[in-house]
């Protein structure tokens, strides 16, 4: 498991948009389970929207690639920034609400020099909320 802490030194993210609050399960090169509790408190709900709260889909997709960043990390990629090249067949099939505790789960698909391919899905109470497949490129920190 890696909590927030660790999850800190790992990502340069910050509120309000660390999107992730624990790593739950973690195969280094293989895959990761991330959680993020949904509150009220979120800072994107007032405007999205303000009499039917509902988490924005592009926001679970970032915490997806945010779950890849950290898997990117602990299977060896130190020192290291992950960056969005493209994603893909994104579905959203439920809505994400206050209260919700979102379950990421991310697999790494594709491993090629600097290049990797992920999966993701999302759920809340075991049903699928949304799918995405995308693509990173590691760097060095300093461009």
């Amino acid at each position: 498991m890696v909590e927030i802490k660790e999850i800190l030194s790992i990502l340069p993210h910050r509120y309000p948009f660390l999107l992730v609050d624990k790593i739950a399960e973690l195969e280094p090169n293989v895959r990761a389970v991330g959680i993020k509790n949904v509150t009220i408190n979120e800072p994107f709900f007032p405007g999205h929207f303000p009499d039917n709260p509902i988490m924005p889909g592009v926001l679970i997709v970032e915490a997806m690639a945010q779950v890849a960043g950290i898997l990117a990390f602990k299977s060896g990629i130190r020192g290291k920034s992950v960056y969005f090249m493209s994603i893909e067949k994104v579905k959203f099939r439920k809505p994400v609400l206050p209260g919700d505790q979102l379950r990421f789960e991310v697999k790494i698909t594709h491993a090629r020099g600097n290049v990797l391919k992920f999966s993701g899905n999302a759920y809340v109470d075991d049903k699928l909320t949304s799918e995405a497949e995308f693509t990173a490129m590691v760097y060095d920190r300093e461009l």
